[in-house]
């Protein structure tokens, strides 16, 4: 059993502590916002933040977690700078067909939380771990400038 701290809410799962923080969110859980993709922490759709640091989930074990706090997807909003992005996500008609989009969320919070004011080049570096099949990469760059306006 181990007691873990998910959307500011303390949480006790019984697996593994070696277990992938992926799959104690969607399995024990039953946080599905949370994506796998590629389960080698190549893609980004599992991102989650760990004290506020993007982390890929699917290569994490849930044992890194305790005593930290983890935010998902789910959560995000509730944070003032993942609430802007969402809604600038929204205005900005990222998502086509969406699969990875929680992962580039939250990829895309973490750096506005670390640098408000971020170069296309922060940009691309910071959402570089984050493959979209779709290609909406420019959308993706779109919104985050503009979350980042509103931060100004």
């Amino acid at each position: 059993m181990l007691k873990i701290d998910v959307n500011a809410q303390e949480k006790t799962v019984n697996i593994a502590p070696e277990t992938p923080i992926l799959w104690a969110l969607r399995d024990s859980l039953g946080l599905t916002g949370t994506k796998f993709g590629c389960g080698i922490a190549q893609c980004g759709a599992c991102t989650v933040h760990l004290d506020g640091q993007a982390i890929r989930s699917c290569v994490t074990p849930v044992s890194v977690a305790s005593g930290k706090h983890l935010t998902t997807i789910e959560a995000i909003g509730a944070d003032p700078i993942g609430k802007i992005v969402q809604e600038v996500w929204v205005q900005h008609d990222v998502a086509q067909c969406g699969y990875c989009q929680s992962g580039q969320i939250m990829s895309a919070t973490a750096l506005l939380k670390s640098n408000k004011h971020p170069t296309d080049q922060q940009i691309e570096s910071a959402m570089a771990g984050n493959i979209c099949r779709c290609g909406t990469y420019q959308r993706i760059r779109t919104a985050i400038k503009a979350a980042a306006k509103q931060l100004a």
